[in-house]
């Protein structure tokens, strides 16, 4: 019994209380951020016109080659920015990724759990649970100025402005931060916006190596109206489509696009079982799917929920801790004190210049409504199948993992025509067709063993017989004929 406890720690328990069965899972794998290329993660947080913005660096490589610049809408000060741990990333992403969740059947056959015992049971099981040294070259006149420069964690920043995009860039190439060389046209629309440009490079003396996979994300907050991702600088010298998962966080409700699209993902879908060894591929491919059908340029909905602090449901099922308020802080939300209240938006865009031309533009709306992609595997229940429930429970099984295998085709484009023994794994144990077979083989004479098959030649000689009946009726017939024929001539 403990063992079995400590398994559906994260439980999910579901009565069906007029049916004959009812149902126990629990989180079984989820499809993270990890699972797509050339990906990158945002944590925004907005409050009124508040907003915070975490950057994640997944930076490959020597980091002398590592540039960062971001436009932002104001000249932001030295408090206003901050280096965090990178664990906040893998939290909020390991608690809202896309889930699969596995059930399993309860036995037909066996006695129904009363509903008292399994309130009482569920109640049980919830009790145990340095200075800066950048070599600027100023000599020549790009219409660049410096607002700020501050040294934060291994970080140098700059806070420029512009008065054209060809100089910015040409700053920026001659101060060594590598940007495509294609950049003035990404680049003019924020000048013309009057944006500033948070500008990062590494200080190489203060990382133990040069060769590293991960940089310290970096956080800013600034107040603007304006609440809104830069995208289109990321995709100047993209070569293909990029992912973007942000995490988002207000107190009033969902997070959604303003200019593009919001759309959710086709959740609750019942899978076949065999899917559980691929969740990550499958879920790839549901996304990719969706993200065609809807021409490209919508952003997807993964995740949706009230984690307030109070609030003691947050998913169903949880993929993983739920995000504790010193986590909801090292984010960026600060108002939990005053309201105690936080919404948790996930949504996910595959980019390119051709579908997304604007920048994201985002609103906080009032919806509440929860939400997650989630996946269900249903294993089907063993034993002895010969009572009534047992042969209705197999009928429903075989239809049940039709339906599956047709979701999902529709769910991936993966070609399924070959899963009939998925399909009909069990139907040799229902009794109906094993009676039918029995039916037609006591029409069926044993024949000698001489024969062929396993009954030996089977009609050996029938087949006379029936000729000679066949005679036998047409002669009698004929005669019948006849004497009608010879009554009618006489009358």
């Amino acid at each position: 019994m403990k063992n079995l406890k400590t398994l559906i720690v994260f439980a999910l328990m579901m009565v069906q209380i007029e049916g004959v069965m009812a149902f126990c899972g629990f989180y079984v794998a989820k499809a993270d951020a990890k699972l797509f290329n050339n990906r990158s993660e945002v944590i925004l947080v907005r409050n009124g016109n508040r907003t915070v913005v975490t950057m994640s660096n997944d930076f490959k490589g020597n980091v002398r080659d590592f540039a960062m610049v971001v436009p932002v809408p104001v000249v932001l000060s030295e408090h206003d920015i901050r280096v965090v741990n990178r664990s906040i990333f893998d939290k909020l992403n390991d608690y809202s990724a896309p889930r699969l969740v596995e059930y399993y059947d309860e036995h037909p056959c066996a006695p129904i759990m009363r509903e008292e015992s399994v309130l009482e049971f569920s109640k049980t099981m919830q009790a145990n649970y340095t200075s800066m040294d950048l070599a600027f070259n100023l000599n020549e006149d790009y219409g660049v100025a410096i607002e700020a420069e501050y040294q934060i964690g291994e970080y140098d920043i700059l806070i420029l402005s512009a008065t054209e995009s060809d100089g910015l860039r040409r700053w920026l190439t001659d101060n060594d931060y590598t940007i495509p060389q294609d950049a003035d046209e990404v680049l003019n629309p924020y000048i013309k916006s009057n944006m500033k440009f948070f500008v990062v490079k590494v200080n190489l003396e203060k990382v133990a190596s040069q060769e590293t996979e991960y940089l310290s994300p970096i956080q800013i907050t600034y107040s603007s109206d304006k609440f809104m991702l830069p995208i289109r600088l990321g995709m100047a010298n993209a070569d293909g489509p990029q992912d973007l998962v942000v995490y988002a966080l207000t107190d009033q409700g969902r997070v959604e696009c303003a200019n593009y699209r919001t759309v959710q993902l086709p959740t609750d879908r019942n899978i076949p079982t065999y899917v559980k060894s691929k969740f990550g591929e499958f879920y790839k491919s549901v996304f990719e799917r969706s993200w065609k059908y809807e021409g490209q340029n919508a952003v997807f909905l993964e995740y949706a929920w009230d984690v307030s602090p109070q609030n003691r449901v947050k998913c169903d099922p949880c993929v993983g801790p739920p995000p504790i308020q010193g986590d909801l802080a090292e984010a960026g939300v600060n108002w939990l004190n005053s309201t105690g209240k936080a919404y948790f938006t996930r949504l996910h865009v595959r980019y390119e210049r051709d579908k997304f031309p604007q920048d994201l533009q985002f609103q906080v709306t009032p919806n509440k409504e929860r939400y997650q992609a989630r996946y269900v595997v249903t294993h089907p229940a063993s034993g002895d199948f010969t009572c009534d429930e047992g042969q209705a429970y197999l009928k429903d099984l075989e239809m049940r993992r039709s339906k599956e295998v047709d979701e999902l085709r529709v769910l991936t484009g993966w070609v399924t025509k070959h899963q009939s023994g998925y399909i009909n794994e069990f139907s040799n144990r229902r009794l109906d067709r094993q009676d039918l077979e029995e039916e037609r083989n006591e029409f069926i004479p044993t024949g000698s063993s001489g024969g062929k098959g396993p009954g030996g030649n089977q009609f050996p000689w029938t087949l006379p017989i029936v000729f000679v009946s066949l005679a036998f009726f047409i002669g009698l017939t004929s005669r019948l004929v006849k004497k009608l024929e010879a009554v009618r001539s006489v009358s």
